[in-house]
C-alpha cells in the first residue's frame, strides 16, 4: 500500500489548478481569435512583405532555382530571425509570388506568419519545394506590382508597415509603366524596394531605381547573376525587414563593389 505525504498531495493540487488555468487561458485565447476571425478583424503584425520573383522568359530553369534557393537560404539564416525580431514584437507576414508577363502573376506561397525560428524554418522550406508555376513571357513590372498591391489589401493581416519586395533581370517590355504603379503604391503607404540582377543589362539597376522602387526608406540592391543572387537577397531582406532609416535615398544604396 502506498501512501502519498500532504507535501505531494498539494503539489499535485497545484499541478492540476496550474492545467486547469492554461487549459482555461487556452480556450479564451481560441474564442479570442474566433470571435476576431468572425467580426472581420485583421491580425496585426509588424510587417507585410510580398516577395515577388521573376519568372519570365529571360530568367533560365537554372537561374529561376537559384532566385528560391537563395530565398530559402535567406530565411535559414539566423540574421533574418534577428532583423524579425528587431521589427517588433508581432512578426512578419510574408507571401510569395511569381510573376512575368501582364497576365501571369501566381501566389506559389501563401500568406505565412513568421515570429519564431521554426516558422522562419517552415516557411524556407515551403519556397525550396516550390516548383515554378509560370513558364515564359515578357517582363511587366507594373502587373506583378499591381497584383502584390491586391494582395496586400485582401489578406487577414494589418502591418504597421507593407512592402513589395520585386527581384528582376530586365525592364519592363510590357504593360502599365511601372511607375504608374509604383505611385498608386506608395499613396497607399506601401513601399517597394528592389533587387535588379544585373546579368543582362547593367543598367537595369538605375532603372528600377528611377522606375519601380518608392515610398519611406526605399532602396535597390544589385547582384551582378544569379550566382551572386543568394547573397544580395539575404542582406536585402535584413535590411527591409528590420527597417531601413526613414532618411535613406533610394540613389544612394547600391552595395559596395557592385556596378549599377
Amino acid at each position: 500500500m502506498s501512501y502519498i505525504t500532504s507535501a505531494a498531495r498539494a503539489a499535485l493540487l497545484s499541478a492540476a489548478l496550474l492545467s486547469a488555468a492554461l487549459l482555461s487561458a487556452a480556450v479564451v485565447s481560441g474564442a479570442a481569435t474566433a470571435a476576431a476571425q468572425e467580426s472581420g478583424s485583421a491580425y496585426r503584425v509588424d510587417l507585410e512583405l510580398v516577395l515577388a520573383v521573376d519568372a519570365s522568359s529571360s530568367v533560365s530553369a537554372a537561374e529561376f532555382e537559384l532566385q528560391i534557393q537563395g530565398l530559402a537560404q535567406a530565411f535559414r539564416d539566423p540574421r533574418v530571425l534577428q532583423a524579425i525580431r528587431a521589427s517588433g514584437d508581432l512578426g512578419l507576414a510574408v507571401s510569395l509570388v511569381q510573376w512575368s508577363d501582364n497576365r501571369k502573376q501566381f501566389l506559389a506561397v501563401d500568406w505565412t506568419l513568421v515570429t519564431s525560428p521554426e516558422d522562419a524554418l517552415a516557411f524556407a522550406a515551403e519556397v525550396s519545394d516550390t516548383p515554378r508555376f509560370l513558364i515564359g513571357g515578357g517582363t511587366a513590372i507594373g502587373g506583378a506590382l499591381k497584383f502584390a498591391m491586391r494582395l496586400l489589401a485582401d489578406n487577414d493581416f494589418q502591418g504597421r508597415r507593407r512592402v513589395i519586395d520585386v527581384s528582376g533581370d530586365g525592364r519592363a517590355n510590357q504593360g502599365a509603366h511601372p511607375s504608374d504603379l509604383r505611385d498608386d503604391a506608395v499613396a497607399l503607404g506601401i513601399t517597394i524596394n528592389g533587387l535588379a540582377i544585373l546579368n543582362e543589362d547593367l543598367a537595369v539597376g538605375d532603372y528600377y531605381r528611377a522606375y519601380v522602387i518608392g515610398g519611406t526608406g526605399a532602396f535597390v540592391m544589385t547582384a551582378n547573376d544569379y550566382e551572386s543572387y543568394a547573397l544580395a537577397i539575404l542582406i536585402k531582406l535584413i535590411r527591409e525587414i528590420a527597417g531601413a532609416p526613414i532618411a535613406a535615398r533610394p540613389g544612394n544604396d547600391r552595395e559596395p563593389g557592385t556596378p549599377g
